[in-house]
């Protein structure tokens, strides 16, 4: 078969891809070698600019029905102090959200197939299909015991930090961190918490984040090496250790609340941008830019690049699939850059807030560039 985009992974960011292609009017093919719903690893938190771009999309009232819980007010805990910030109203946003992972996912494909987007799960991508100019003109894959062979006039890496889109394509990268993080992750009932809660120390962070059914995903955060040489196979012990650690008064409160999920770790990885676009291909969300979860934005990340690919795909043009490239890094690289830093821990008190204050700068940044794209009717209406 032949159309006009594949896209591999149907994740968040294939997914809203998909979606906002498929609104304008693409064939639109998605592949994902696992299963439709599922769950997976992650912070859930969205920033303001997700959540704009998933108001803008018609998406957000399926996130708000499906009992997401509002966010208005994010707290940052230091050392010495805390400090609240509330979510004032900007671009017709008053409130964050931190959707399940198979809420958010799900919500999209199932607006991406409502629009025309053609889903296929069981189906591991092997290869790309290279003419003799160089240029990517589909893929090869097994589903089951069948081979399939899918021509397309682009093909979209959107599976993940192992890509194989990107290593097939040689996709180099252009930005490379120094430092990761290695992060245990568990859902709790009964903790009271009201908004986002960061807390950092030079040894550790801990961080809560409340999401559906009334549980909230607590997190704890050390250096990629010391998570290493103290997890020691035994997550769950070593969690509530960091916990403890970080702070004993929000140790407290989980003793009244009840755990609910298994602890699940990541163990960290040093953060990268690649180049995101080649002859007939193109890559987005953590396929092409990666940064450690502890700033808790790659969700927002993913939605934002979806969107100026969707748009330069829908131009047409390889002068605006350069834009892409050329946006989505500046828009990337000092996120990139200060999260790296955070994730050393190699900060003081002070130094760890200024790397806040800056982080701040650049979601505004980010978000006013959000904002400033055109509205799209095709791409953004359900039903145009």
């Amino acid at each position: 078969m032949r159309i006009d985009a594949l896209i591999v992974g149907s994740r968040c960011a294939g997914a809203a891809t998909a979606l906002l292609l498929a609104r304008a009017g693409a064939r639109v093919v998605v592949i994902d070698k696992g299963t439709y719903g599922s769950d997976t690893l992650s912070t859930h938190a969205l920033m303001r600019g997700a959540v704009l771009q998933l108001h803008r999309w018609e998406i957000l009232p399926s996130i708000v029905a499906a009992g997401t819980p509002p966010v208005y007010s994010t707290t940052f805990s230091y050392r010495e102090h805390d400090l609240t910030v509330p979510i004032e109203e900007r671009f017709g946003i008053n409130a964050l959200y931190a959707p399940r992972r198979a809420l958010l996912d799900r919500t999209l494909v199932d607006a991406a197939a409502a629009s025309g987007a053609e889903f296929r799960y069981g189906v591991r991508v092997d290869d790309v299909i290279v003419d003799d100019r160089g240029r990517v003109r589909g893929i090869t894959a097994l589903a089951g015991d069948t081979r399939l062979r899918i021509e397309a006039d682009i093909v979209i890496g959107a599976d993940g930090l192992r890509s194989t889109i990107a290593q097939r394509v040689g996709a180099a990268p252009l930005v490379e961190g120094r430092h990761s993080a290695g992060v245990l992750y568990s859902y709790w009932e009964g903790v009271p918490v009201d908004g986002y809660y960061w807390r950092f120390l030079n040894s550790a962070s801990i961080g809560a984040i409340p999401t559906n059914g009334g549980a909230t995903c607590v997190f704890a955060s050390v250096p990629s090496a010391r998570f290493r040489d103290e997890i020691q196979g035994n997550a769950a012990r070593a969690y509530r250790r960091l916990i403890r650690d970080t702070s004993a008064v929000f140790d407290a409160r989980l003793h009244e609340a009840r755990q609910i999920e298994p602890v699940r770790g990541f163990g960290g990885q040093v953060g990268f941008i690649k180049r995101a676009t080649g002859p007939g291909w193109a890559l987005v969300g953590d396929a092409a830019y990666f940064k450690d979860p502890l700033t808790a934005h790659g969700i927002t990340d993913a939605l934002r690049d979806a969107e100026l690919l969707a748009r330069a795909i829908g131009q047409g043009t390889t002068a605006a699939l350069a834009d892409y490239e050329t946006t989505r890094h500046d828009l990337s690289r000092r996120l990139l850059e200060v999260t790296d830093e955070i994730a050393s821990f190699a900060w003081t008190d002070d130094e760890v807030q200024v790397l806040h204050r800056e982080f701040s700068r650049e979601m505004s940044r980010e978000v006013r560039a959000i904002a400033a794209l055109e509205p799209s009717r095709e791409m953004f209406q359900l039903n145009p």
